[in-house]
């Protein structure tokens, strides 16, 4: 079984073809940056991009993502070791305490970034409230966001 991720097409192993995404990604395809958090969809730690979209990997099954586009938080980085605007906004605000929701809140706010590039606070607020984080950093999860946005101004 194929399944594009990152840009590279990777074959995984078909025992894999009847479980859900997280568990190719992680352990048929060895890539760990997408966390495990409540397995049923619902904290957002899972997040990945299937074709743009910000989805919940622990929830959808592989045979609905083959032939897809898939994005993880390691192909986020660009190939000369720049991080992506919303990976070095997270750093530069220190987001990250415990780090459990870190891939998906960068990966939600990823998709959210992409679809409107100059939110107001209350719109990063809405786009980020069904991404859970363990140790109450919104205030912080929020500011990152923000000052994403305007980095990613400044890059383009």
């Amino acid at each position: 079984m194929e399944l594009n991720i990152n840009g590279e097409v990777r074959q995984l192993d078909e025992a894999y073809g009847d479980g859900v995404l997280l568990w190719a990604i992680r352990d048929g395809l060895g890539m760990i940056g997408t966390r495990y958090g409540c397995g049923a969809g619902i904290c957002g730690s899972c997040t990945v991009h299937v074709d743009g979209v910000a989805t919940r990997s622990c929830v959808t099954p592989v045979e609905a993502v083959v032939g897809k586009e898939i994005r993880t938080l390691e192909g986020l980085q660009a190939a000369d070791g720049t991080l992506h605007p919303v990976q070095q906004a997270f750093i530069d605000k220190q987001v990250p305490q415990c780090a459990w929701c870190m891939s998906g809140q960068v990966m939600q706010a990823v998709a959210f970034l992409e679809e409107n590039s100059a939110p107001s606070d209350e719109e990063i607020v809405d786009a980020m409230k069904n991404n859970y984080c363990r140790c109450g950093c919104y205030v912080r999860i929020k500011e990152a966001v923000a000052h994403a946005a305007d980095l990613a101004q400044e890059v383009s």
